[in-house]
C-alpha cells in the first residue's frame, strides 16, 4: 500500500512537470517557516519576554528621555524578533501563484508543440500539456490560499504581542 501511494504521488508530480516540483519545494520551505513561527510564538517568545521585562524592571530610571528610548528599543527588538520570517513567508505566498502560472505557460507550450507536430486530431497527446497547466495552477493557488490564512494569523499575533509588551513596560 505504501509503495502504491508513493508511486501515485510520483506520477502526480511528474504530471505537473518540473514546475510542480518547484512548487513542492516552495511549499516545504513555506510551511517550515510557518511552523517555526508558531513554535516560537507559543514556546520561545515567553523566555525573551521575561528577560525584557526583567531588564526593564531592574532599571532605576524609567522617566527620562534616555529611558524612553531604551523602552522603544526593547519594543522594536521584540517586534523584529517576533516577525523575523514574516516577510519571507509573505514573499513565498506571493511567489506560489506565479510558479503556478509558469506551469500553466509551460503546459500550454507543450500543447502547442503537440498541435504543431500532430495536429488537433489527437486529444490524448494534448492532454498531457493541459494536465500540466491545470495541476500547476491549482497547486500554486492552494499553497497561496492556505498560506495566507496562517500568515495573517502570525502577523496579528506579532502585533498583539508587541502591543502587550508595550503595555507591560510601564513608565513607573
Amino acid at each position: 500500500m505504501n509503495v502504491n501511494l508513493l508511486d501515485s504521488f510520483r506520477v502526480f508530480m511528474d504530471t505537473g512537470g518540473g514546475v510542480l516540483w518547484m512548487i513542492l519545494l516552495l511549499t516545504l520551505v513555506l510551511w517550515t517557516l510557518i511552523v517555526e513561527r508558531f513554535l516560537f510564538l507559543n514556546f520561545g517568545y515567553s523566555n525573551c519576554k521575561e528577560q525584557w521585562m526583567l531588564d526593564w524592571k531592574s532599571r532605576g530610571d524609567k522617566q527620562s528621555w534616555y529611558a524612553h528610548r531604551i523602552r522603544e528599543g526593547i519594543i522594536s527588538q521584540a517586534k523584529i524578533k517576533l516577525g523575523k520570517t514574516v516577510r519571507l513567508i509573505n514573499t513565498l505566498i506571493a511567489l506560489s501563484p506565479l510558479l503556478g502560472l509558469l506551469g500553466t505557460v509551460s503546459g500550454m507550450i507543450d500543447v502547442f508543440d503537440v498541435m504543431a507536430f500532430i495536429g488537433t486530431g489527437n486529444a490524448r497527446a494534448m492532454a498531457t500539456g493541459v494536465s500540466e497547466a491545470t495541476i500547476t495552477t491549482m497547486a500554486g493557488m492552494v499553497v497561496a490560499i492556505s498560506g495566507l490564512y496562517f500568515s495573517k494569523r502570525i502577523e496579528d499575533r506579532v502585533e498583539d504581542e508587541t502591543r502587550q509588551l508595550a503595555d507591560l513596560l510601564t513608565y513607573q
